[in-house]
């Protein structure tokens, strides 16, 4: 692991090995401008090193036993944990997220290679008899998955030691080898997270993590050497890299304007709190993050009133005070963006409730109302601190107004009525229905994804391993032997 001194300038890793050379990049703490830590940017050459080391490490990790996996899997959870503090730092400072929310995405992240470590001895397959018919009495089969091949991985910067752990770890627990590139904003806990995999014992070669320019990233997602393409981050950007990924398998997890549904059944402080909570966690840099608030009307009031005064209690600040619950967004352009949104919405007529301000790269908690479907702040993913509320009266009603959306990754609904429920998950066109419960809950074993611009494929580790890993079938013929 780095010293002390070294933590600060971190070189990347390029096919089992650290190279300090290349153009100097020093990232910038958001909300602050401070230097958070110092890595390289890799060129066309590394990402050719790095590539052919992953075609040549995957003769070897394809051939791993599933013990041997998930001994270093573990040991990887392990060091995670170990670490966890200044993990945890370095996520904070340089993604400014507030330093309890990093703590918990370390914990999430040795989570995640903790199930990997589980799935890593369960990747099997099936017997197939084959004696459906008379000429083929006698025959059986066998149906196992094997790993697809060298993996490309884009991460973003929301989550950066998590969404990469949703990367790396299902790719190390099927046999595949990965070349990272990190989001730029974020590179330097990935990198760390790199050494420790580098400690745990995975095979030389079968981990690169690339600080790359847009240019060079392009030329990894087109080297047909890579058999398929994991891509988090923006709706534009996915699909314009499926365009371009050729014959490789593609998954793409990409953004939302998630929807909650209060119906006056439900169980309405908690739902508040919850909309407090998964509004405004990571200043609503998240896709899943609570975005459009739809409440029966009887129960409108209470709720309304319930939302604003928690929203009003987080405390916007230092993400390193313990106490803060909302920190700056990634840069000053960002919050501009959310501010402007925030402007539009208002001269179309919607009133703020509470927040609704930028100071730098900071925005307050924001809760509106009286917003349209058209605005921008309900039709596309604001990706900031800031949700619409609105009631209703008709429950199939809202229900399409949810859908009308070019989004469908995750919705919440608040009710106690089974009908309700089993209409809201037949009816809903998302990835996954959380009832009682707000969009933005992910546990990290669980099937994760979405439909429409939301992405296509499904995160979450056995569900991530069926995707990095295909069919192979064998055919026996007794008769024949």
């Amino acid at each position: 692991m780095p010293t002390a001194t070294e933590i600060n300038t971190l070189g990347f890793f390029v096919a089992g090995k650290w190279c300090v050379k290349g153009e100097r990049v020093e990232i910038l703490s958001p909300g602050t401008g401070e230097v958070a830590g110092v890595t390289f940017r890799a060129d066309a050459a590394r990402l050719e090193e790095a590539i052919a080391g992953a075609v040549r490490a995957f003769e070897k990790t394809r051939r791993m036993s599933g013990f041997e996996r998930q001994r270093v899997l573990r040991a990887v959870a392990r060091l995670v944990g170990e670490g966890r503090e200044e993990l945890a730092r370095t996520l904070a400072l340089e993604a400014g997220k507030p330093i309890k929310a990093a703590r918990l995405e370390v914990e999430r992240a040795a989570f995640t290679f903790d199930v990997a470590a589980e799935e890593a001895v369960r990747l099997g397959g099936e017997y197939l008899p084959l004696d459906w018919q008379a000429a083929t009495a006698g025959r059986w089969g066998i149906v196992r998955r094997v790993p697809v091949g060298p993996i490309a991985a884009i991460t973003p910067f929301n989550f950066p030691i998590n969404l990469v752990a949703h990367k790396l770890a299902p790719a190390m627990a099927a046999g595949c080898t990965i070349v990272l590139k990190p989001a730029p904003q974020t590179p330097l806990t990935a990198l760390r997270l790199a050494r420790i995999i580098e400690e745990a014992g995975w095979p030389a070669g079968a981990l690169s993590v690339l600080p790359l320019s847009n240019e060079d990233a392009g030329a990894l997602v087109r080297d047909e050497r890579i058999k398929l393409l994991s891509f988090t981050g923006s709706t534009a950007v996915g699909w314009h890299l499926k365009a371009t990924a050729g014959k490789k398998r593609v998954l793409l997890e990409l953004g939302g304007n998630a929807a909650v549904i209060v119906c006056a059944d439900g169980n309405v402080p908690f739902a508040a709190e919850r909309c407090a909570a998964g509004g405004f966690v990571y200043a609503g840099q998240t896709c899943i993050s609570v975005q459009r608030i739809f409440v029966e009307a009887s129960v409108f009031d209470a709720f309304t009133e319930e939302l604003v005064g928690r929203v009003s209690q987080l405390k916007v600040g230092d993400v390193l005070d313990e106490g803060t619950d909302v920190g700056p967004l990634i840069n000053d352009a960002a919050a501009r963006r959310v501010e402007e949104w925030i402007g539009e919405a208002l001269a179309g007529g919607a009133r703020v409730l509470c927040g609704g301000t930028r100071s730098g790269s900071t925005v307050a908690p924001t809760v509106l109302i009286g917003t349209k479907p058209g605005m921008r702040v309900n039709c596309q993913e604001i990706f900031g601190p800031v949700v619409t509320l609105e009631k209703f009266t008709d429950f199939e009603a809202v229900l399409r107004e949810v859908n009308r959306s070019d989004f469908g990754l995750q919705a919440g609904i608040f009710t106690r009525d089974f009908t309700k429920i089993n209409k809201a998950f037949e009816t809903l066109e998302v990835g996954g229905v959380m009832v009682g419960e707000v969009p933005t809950f992910r546990i990290d074993h669980m099937p994760y994804g979405g439909v429409k611009d939301s992405g296509i494929g499904r995160e979450g580790v056995r569900y991530a391993m069926e995707e990095m890993t295909e069919m192979r079938l064998l055919t026996v013929n007794p008769a024949g032997l």
